[in-house]
């Protein structure tokens, strides 16, 4: 009894040679066909928000979310300075930016 073992394969989406199931990279092309996968610790996201407002987000590449919750903490911050009974507005929004770090974390984990 003779097995044939097949290759696998797949067409490269830019020049349309075929290529191996498993390639990351089109021999022919050059051209990247899929990125490797990412993951991203949920656990470390949300330990990383609870520091600071953003450094969660900013880990989890949504850098301009990170950037706007770190100048909102900044901001209120400054504001408490002078009003301390608006730290009660503060907290909330500090819970949320660590909760939306683990949760994108997660998404990102998952897909």
């Amino acid at each position: 009894m003779v097995l044939k073992m097949e290759k696998e394969t797949k067409f490269c989406s830019n020049c349309g040679a075929e290529i191996d199931k498993n390639a990351e990279i089109c021999p022919k092309c050059g051209v990247r066909i899929e990125a490797p996968p990412t993951t991203k610790n949920p656990l470390l996201a949300a330990i990383l928000s609870f520091l600071c407002a953003g450094l969660g987000q900013i880990y989890n590449k949504e850098i301009g979310k990170g950037i706007i919750f770190i100048s909102i903490e900044f901001i209120s911050l400054i504001i408490m300075a002078i009003a301390p009974l608006l730290l009660l507005l503060f907290i909330p929004f500090w819970i949320y930016a660590i909760y939306d770090a683990y949760k994108v974390a997660e998404k990102i984990t998952a897909s």
